[in-house]
């Protein structure tokens, strides 16, 4: 959520944020900033209405002193009739101020300056394409033939006891789910992540502070009867953990590592863009949180992307940093990049990790602050998240990077003491 005064102040910059993340009509912002004179207004004439009511009270005792008994009688009346004027704008400032929050959660963060502006995934930025491409003498097989030729992932028989998205992983394609969840926690470990295993499901208050709510509900599984939804991300609960909390300046930065199921009800695109292990609606990844000083935003983003990129060097699989567009960027987030690892089997890049500074956009709907010093007013925070990594498509490149003429898989190195096998074969 964006500071009421600072879009008060440059109502064409939000204007402007809006066009370019097509996240709404920029007419919003002066509906926005109508309600906001609205309630300040209101607000003042409560406040002036207040200050007559205490005049009154003052006025009535001084007449009473002086026996001026009916005229502290006609002031009392007064009184009576400002108390209920009292009451009825209490009423109108609590609605004018839901109006406006209301408003203000429908308002996507404004891009960094060093965005590209652009409309959609053609107009992101390359910056860096890291390993190289395998190359075989062969014609390398998509990873659902090679799932279903070693029995790694059985996708009809997910789709049978729940639906398509929902796959089985079986034997060595289930060892090697737990060896990428192990593998890529003890890698964040390392690098001074904390470990938690957070709820798997979450409650509004916290679908609204990391931005899930409003923007994207249709997005979400919801268990209405307990009003629950299933978590979209490890994110989610993981930032919510300090929401409402005043942390020590001392403490920062807090680093934070997950492993988290992951639901979402996104259809995505048709034909192979959804084949095999491409698009899910339900999938495992470990998710990376930090929560830091403002100052140091822009470091964390930086030493954060690179924590994602280790993981992908270690394995061997050559990847793409794309510095996304302020049309393909999403709501929340001021500056956000992808990674991309390159599938062998489908010649094509699969995006395995996201990884985005949201400066104060979420701790102000979350209200984490911290205090500079020990007299001084509460400041927010900034906070970013990053997946390191998701295991679909990473286990997809896997399977298609290091396939043999023979029909064997090679495992990489760092893999084989988590698995317990070099080959799959």
């Amino acid at each position: 959520m964006l500071d009421i005064d600072a879009i008060r102040s440059d109502p064409q910059r939000v204007r402007e944020a809006l066009r370019a993340k097509g996240a709404g009509d920029p007419a919003l912002v002066d509906t926005l900033l109508e309600v906001d004179e609205e309630r300040r207004a209101t607000i003042t004439e409560l406040q002036e209405t207040q200050a007559r009511q205490n005049d009154l009270s003052s006025e009535i005792g001084a007449l009473k002193r002086e026996g001026k008994d009916e005229e502290a009688q006609e002031r009392i009346e007064d009184t009576s009739r400002l108390k209920e004027k009292i009451q009825e704008l209490e009423d109108r400032v609590d609605d004018v101020k839901a109006r406006q929050r209301d408003l203000l959660l429908k308002i996507p963060n404004v891009p960094h300056p060093s965005v590209p502006v652009g409309a959609s995934e053609e107009d992101n930025e390359v910056e860096d394409t890291i390993g190289e491409k395998p190359a075989f003498d062969f014609e390398p097989a998509p990873h659902w033939e090679l799932a279903d030729t070693h029995d790694l992932v059985d996708f009809q028989r997910g789709a049978k006891v729940t639906g398509s998205g929902f796959p089985f992983y079986t034997g060595r394609g289930a060892r090697l789910q737990r060896a990428l969840l192990n593998f890529f926690l003890d890698r964040a470990r390392d690098r001074g992540y904390k470990e938690m295993q957070p709820p798997k499901f979450i409650n509004p208050e916290s679908a609204e502070g990391t931005g899930q709510l409003p923007d994207k509900d249709d997005l979400m599984y919801r268990i209405p009867r307990d009003d629950f939804f299933p978590i979209p991300t490890g994110e989610v609960p993981m930032t919510n953990f300090h929401r409402d909390e005043i942390l020590d300046v001392d403490d920062l930065p807090l680093k934070y590592c997950a492993y988290s199921p992951c639901w979402r009800r996104e259809a995505g695109s048709y034909g192979t863009d959804v084949r095999g292990l491409n698009r899910l609606h339900e999938f495992d990844k470990v998710e990376l949180v930090q929560i830091v000083h403002p100052d140091d935003s822009y470091r964390a983003l930086d030493a954060l992307l690179d924590d994602a990129e280790s993981a992908l060097d270690a394995l061997g699989l050559p990847y793409r940093r794309l510095l996304m567009c302020t049309g393909d960027m999403g709501f929340t987030q001021a500056k956000k990049y992808d990674l991309e690892v390159w599938s062998a089997g489908q010649e094509k890049w699969l995006e395995v990790s996201s990884v985005s500074t949201f400066e104060a956009f979420q701790a102000r709907r979350m209200q984490i602050r911290y205090r500079p010093e020990p007299e001084a007013r509460t400041r927010l925070v900034h906070t970013l998240n990053g997946s390191g990594l998701a295991f679909p498509r990473v286990l997809a490149a896997l399977l298609e990077n290091n396939q043999t003429a023979d029909g064997r898989i090679r495992l990489p190195d760092p893999l084989r003491e988590y698995v317990g096998f070099d080959w799959i074969e």
